[in-house]
């Protein structure tokens, strides 16, 4: 099973997304001028400030090759992952729903925090027990979740939002706490911390481990296969 991961001007955490895909499976940076997902089985849109963040963030991103060719890769039932600027650069490709705006506190912000596993039964989140509660550095000015109240109605009903802030956690004020959500199929996942900086001791919790995790289980025990997809596929 291989990991790709995205590298973008701007982009400052994927090395750090590699090294974390790296303690599971294989994996390999993607440039993103280029549009081959050389065989990729999954995804990751790393973290960092894309373009600069220039127009919105994300906004810029969304239309490189390798984008072009992620949305197609995606729209064939592949596993996509998008951490902090890579979920902003999701919701900008309409990947996933709602859309990320500037903190409530107007300050860039970084802490640990607590996150609470809403729904375990996705392809990212399947080795993580439901109602677990993970230990996760956030670092973002522009991460406070959004969406109308008729979207949030869809999303909670069918299951959509899958990691919460704990209480005393949601210090960027997003709507009804939420930290991470998925698509309908459930094959695309974005969140705001960042779980590839909570995969070793000696950053004080291993805990983002469970999402890199996940995946690799969702591929090798045929999560894609369930849609007709061949692994490997790109």
């Amino acid at each position: 099973m291989k990991f790709g991961v995205l590298q973008f001007p701007g982009s400052c955490d994927e090395v750090d997304a590699l090294q974390a895909a790296r303690r599971v499976a294989d994996a390999e940076l993607l440039w993103y001028g280029e549009p081959d997902l050389r065989g990729a089985d999954a995804i990751i849109v790393p973290g960092g400030f894309s373009y600069g963040d220039y127009l919105r963030a994300g906004a810029i991103a969304r239309f490189s090759p390798a984008m072009e060719s992620v949305i197609a890769f995606a729209g064939a039932g592949g596993l996509v992952l998008g951490i902090c600027n890579g979920f902003q650069v999701l919701c900008e490709a309409h990947l996933l729903p709602g859309a990320l705006l500037v903190n409530a506190n107007r300050h860039f912000t970084f802490r640990q925090v607590r996150l609470q596993v809403v729904n375990a039964d996705t392809p990212f989140t399947r080795a993580c027990a439901r109602e677990a509660q993970l230990s996760i550095p956030a670092k973002h000015s522009w991460g406070r979740f959004y969406a109308d109240e008729q979207s949030l109605a869809t999303m909670e009903e069918a299951g959509q939002i899958v990691l919460r802030y704990a209480s005393g956690d949601n210090f960027n004020g997003s709507v009804r706490s939420i930290a991470g959500v998925c698509n309908e199929a459930r094959n695309v996942f974005g969140l705001m911390p960042h779980p590839e900086h909570a995969v070793d001791e000696l950053t004080g919790s291993t805990d983002g481990l469970c999402l890199f995790e996940s995946m690799r289980l969702a591929v090798e025990e045929g999560w894609r296969a369930d849609l007709g997809i061949s692994a490997g596929a790109a």
